[in-house]
């Protein structure tokens, strides 16, 4: 199992090494054991889908692993996590990121958090739309957030084997991301990541300007 994560990893950090984009490990239902083999290797950077997997790994891994939330995150959660998370990439609401700033500050921390877009053609894709991005940026009240930090997008491609249509999507986003990041730049909203791709597309996303991809199966072999 060593000999062919090693592998994997090496592979994936070769194709980034002449890119901007940095590698997270997606653990979602992969055992214990095989992060612990990823870590051993080095690697520290980790990302899972769910509030109560991510607790419990948390609990029972090194204390220096950098761990980001990427699945969809439930406001009545967020308490759990604030104490230790890195990054929240799945932040769909204004309601959502009010919630992790006052749980960051009765941690005394400033959590970095990433606004997810819906990008795809699939109901099952969560995220915002590009008005309601705008209605987060331009709020006053967000000016007052002192313990959270938007640092970026995330978007999720359609699941489809048509490459032209999920490059289409990435391009959008990018060019969103860089209209932002020209046009917002204050205290708390400072633009520098793009999280895009995962084991399927990667690629393209690297190709199409990600900073972050998330990648699971593509390390850890399958669930």
């Amino acid at each position: 199992m060593k000999e062919s994560i090693k592998e994997n990893l090496d592979e994936i950090l070769s194709k980034l090494s002449t890119t901007e984009a940095k590698l997270i490990a997606v653990t979602k239902t992969h055992p214990l054991e095989k992060l612990q083999t990823l870590y051993d290797l080095g690697f520290k950077v980790f990302g899972e889908n769910r509030v109560q997997e991510l607790t419990e790994k948390y609990e029972k891994l090194p204390k220096d692993i950098e761990w980001h939330l990427i699945g969809t995150l439930q406001t009545n959660k967020t308490k759990y996590i604030a104490p230790f998370i890195s990054m929240i990439h799945s932040v769909e609401s204004f309601k959502l990121l009010k919630e992790i700033n006052k749980r960051a500050k009765q941690n005394e921390r400033v959590i970095e958090c990433l606004l997810q877009m819906h990008i795809a053609e699939e109901d099952t894709k969560f995220g915002l739309d590009e008005k309601e991005l705008y209605e987060i940026l331009e709020s006053e009240e967000l000016k007052t957030f002192e313990n959270i930090k938007l640092v970026g997008l995330m978007g999720m491609a359609t699941f489809t084997e048509n490459e032209n249509q999920v490059r289409s999507e990435f391009k959008k986003l990018k060019s969103l991301f860089d209209k932002v990041k020209a046009n917002f730049n204050t205290e708390n909203i400072t633009f520098r990541e793009l999280s895009m791709g995962m084991s399927g597309d990667y690629p393209i996303a690297i190709e199409e300007g990600a900073t972050l991809v998330r990648i699971g199966s593509a390390i850890f072999g399958s669930r």
